[in-house]
């Protein structure tokens, strides 16, 4: 009897693991033409993509186990806010196309409109089967949904982890974005998901791109890893660095300190404005997430004129208080004379205008 309970039970989770596992926002894996590019990239080796120089995911001498159930299962203190987080509406759809604004949506989410063109990156904007247990974001960040974005002429993605790659979202949006752009591999999830494959502009690192006229977009570097399922690093991470007629912007992505950001700063130096991560981070996966300390080398790296650092304020994702990446920044920055960026989600920053000032509106919770 309880050996047939047993059986019973472990054959319930494995049918249960498999139905999950086939659901379709766990993409799909590269293959045919696809594969071939790939197998002939530099940066991919011994069947997976690598880092620059050899990468540690987890460096806790606790094991990997150990560290994924004190994840789960360890003390939490404030790691998600008591209160309503600040926030403010923006009506995109009806923005004036020559407002040269970035509107942050939490996290690493991020929309830009800048020389008449939009681009959108890492948009996660649902909170779906089958992450809705595992991503549940801060009250008050979760006022933006697909259906407030408009018509994007580019949609970039650094990676295809899913805080970053949201299925619900760019299935939602899918009929109102112009062209994906993203590392190579990732570009079968969104076939997969319908778009065509004309639509995808698969990079590969230092692979440049001219979008249109005065508009071009450089795939960089990222020390990071990806996947979605059971088959991690068959798809490229990657930062990005835009430019426009006017500006130059760096996408970062989620990556660990590593020489590629002074790199970085020696070719693209002057930058105007540093979308670094700065949260989600941890001793035992130092590697892969800039620590506070590092934050502030890296950005003195690239030389970035203004910084707004990201992947906070959204989604509890580490063990740090859910405040401390603001208030490490806030102080670290102000130390070091570095113009931040801190908006409160929603809030519009003025790309061209250097003077803009903004609250500690974190403060107090």
């Amino acid at each position: 009897m309880v050996l047939t309970v047993i059986i019973s039970v472990i054959v319930v989770f494995g049918i249960a693991a498999l139905l999950i596992l086939n659901h379709p926002s766990f993409g799909r894996t590269p293959r045919g033409e696809r594969l071939e590019r790939i197998s002939r990239s530099p940066n991919f080796r011994d069947g997976h993509f690598q880092n620059i120089h050899p990468t540690q995911q987890i460096t806790s001498d606790k094991g990997k186990f150990y560290t994924f159930w004190e994840f789960l299962f360890g003390k939490k203190v404030r790691l998600k806010p008591e209160t309503t987080i600040a926030a403010q509406k923006q009506d995109l759809h009806h923005l004036d196309r020559t407002e040269d604004i970035l509107v942050w949506f939490g996290h690493s989410s991020c929309f830009i409109q800048l020389d008449g063109k939009r681009f959108l990156i890492d948009p996660v904007l649902t909170n779906r089967f089958p992450v809705s247990f595992m991503f549940k974001p801060f009250r008050g960040t979760d006022i933006y949904s697909p259906d407030d974005i408009p018509d994007i002429d580019y949609l970039i993605i650094t990676h295809d982890h899913w805080d970053h790659l949201d299925y619900g979202t760019v299935k939602d949006i899918k009929n109102r974005v112009g062209k994906v752009v993203c590392g190579l591999g990732v570009g079968e999830h969104f076939e997969y998901w319908g778009y065509d494959k004309d639509r995808i502009l698969e990079m590969d690192w230092k692979d440049s791109v001219s979008l249109s006229n005065g508009f071009r977009i450089t795939c960089l570097p990222a020390r990071h890893f990806s996947g979605r399922g059971l088959s991690p690093n068959n798809t490229l991470w990657a930062a990005f660095m835009l430019d426009t007629p006017t500006q130059r912007i760096f996408i970062a992505g989620d990556g660990g300190y590593d020489t590629h950001f002074a790199e970085i700063g020696k070719t693209f130096a002057p930058i105007d404005l540093a979308i670094m991560e700065n949260g989600q981070y941890n001793n035992d996966w130092r590697y892969i997430h800039l620590l506070p300390e590092e934050l502030q080398k890296a950005v003195k790296d690239i030389s970035a004129k203004r910084t707004l650092t990201v992947h906070n304020s959204k989604f509890a994702l580490s063990r740090h208080t859910w405040d401390e990446p603001l208030n490490n920044v806030s102080r670290i920055m102000e130390k070091e004379n570095i113009n931040l960026l801190t908006p409160m989600v929603g809030e519009k920053i003025y790309l061209k205008d250097t003077t803009q000032v903004f609250t500690k509106w974190w403060e107090g919770d």
